[in-house]
């Protein structure tokens, strides 16, 4: 059974579970004025000496830690800080708060974890 439409705030008709065009434009400008101020991958410390590291921890630590919980097996590719670093250099090269994750858990399950953690 599918869930029925809903009316957005514009008054445009808009299918379950998907966003109006107002409200993909609007996340379009809120995402471009945050990026505008962060600071690059590089200046956050993601460099030549984090891509080593990660390439090492990955190779030792191959396997979604999320996804392992739920019984399946999936080759990770993210090494996700899991306490965020925020610039805490020590912290973001502290080995103990890195955990591997698979692309789909990092963007989903992480991202929101962190979101409700703000």
């Amino acid at each position: 059974m599918t869930k029925p439409p809903r009316l957005c705030s514009c008054g445009n008709v808009v299918p379950h579970g998907e966003l109006c065009i107002c409200q993909q434009k609007a996340r379009r400008e809120r995402n471009a004025r945050h990026d505008s101020r962060r600071p690059s991958a590089r200046d956050r410390g993601y460099n030549h000496e984090w891509r080593k590291a990660r390439a090492e921890y990955l190779a030792a630590h191959p396997h979604c830690r999320e996804c392992s919980k739920h019984g399946v097996t999936q080759l990770a590719t993210v090494v996700d800080h899991i306490i965020a670093h925020r610039g805490d250099r020590r912290l973001f090269w502290h080995r103990a708060n890195w955990q591997p994750l698979c692309a789909p858990c990092h963007n989903s399950i992480k991202q929101r974890q962190e979101r409700g953690a703000s």
